[in-house]
């Protein structure tokens, strides 16, 4: 079974006692930077759990799909199209299509990590999530370190704090989930817990346009198949945000 913590010693960088001091700060940085959203991650992991066993998925399938995949929105789009016997590749183009807004995620991050190896990344990578990914941007955006390592050490302390939380609270919904009525919304639950973890990040007009502009354009493009909405409201949301970035630094420079 694939985990990233069996690989963290090969993905962090060698530390002299030069670099210990930035090193714990970063861990502790990236800890309190996400601990407020653990509880909503945790609820989504739940759901997700949950959703697994009420399609009919066995124990030891849950959890292999939980640590493999490890996207709650992907899971949540595969599981109806498994139950009802889609073939697998229209199964992977699905969840391809919810997740391929990573593939924006992972070249935002990319200048903070380029020079770490091809294997580095792609660990860095299945550790990639909505939620430290947007807490970093907010962290780093505008703050440049001077020691690189810092970005590493942050992001890592990030994401196995909430790969832990994910994979707990999965289990968890995967042990009680025969137990919880199949008629409960729990995929609406599942949007309010997103949407707890969301509203907090919400700082300033950029990022408020972001949200406001993918927020309609998800809804409005709720019709269209395998989902394709939700990566177009992610590119517009992405592009307005940037738009109104730029807007107000040419308003303050004027």
């Amino acid at each position: 079974m694939f985990s990233p913590f069996i690989l963290l010693a090969r993905v962090l960088p060698a530390a002299g006692d030069a670099h210990r001091l930035a090193r714990q700060q970063a861990i502790q940085l990236g800890m309190r930077a996400v601990a407020p959203h653990l509880l909503a991650l945790s609820a989504w992991g739940f759901v997700s759990g949950v959703a697994m066993v009420n399609y009919g998925l066995s124990f030891w399938q849950s959890m292999i799909m939980s640590v493999w995949v490890y996207a709650g929105s992907a899971q949540l789009t595969a599981l109806p199209l498994m139950a009802a016997g889609a073939p697998v590749w229209m199964v992977f183009l699905a969840g391809l299509i919810v997740n391929i807004r990573f593939v924006i995620f992972g070249a935002t991050l990319y200048p903070f990590f380029e020079r770490y190896s091809h294997f580095k990344r792609l660990v860095l990578g299945y550790l990639l999530t909505d939620i430290n990914y947007v807490v970093f941007v907010s962290l780093f955006r505008h703050v440049r370190q001077k020691r690189r390592t810092v970005y590493v050490w942050t992001y890592l302390s990030m994401g196995t704090a909430i790969a832990a939380a994910w994979q707990l609270s999965t289990l968890a919904g995967v042990l009680i989930g025969d137990r919880v009525p199949r008629e409960w919304s729990l995929e609406f639950a599942g949007v309010l817990t997103l949407m707890a973890v969301v509203i907090p990040l919400i700082k300033g007009r950029p990022m408020l346009v972001t949200v406001v502009v993918a927020g309609a354009v998800a809804w409005i493009g709720q019709p269209l198949p395998l989902r394709m909405g939700l990566f177009i409201a992610i590119v517009a949301g992405i592009v307005a945000g940037i738009l109104s970035e730029k807007a107000m630094t040419k308003g303050v420079r004027a």
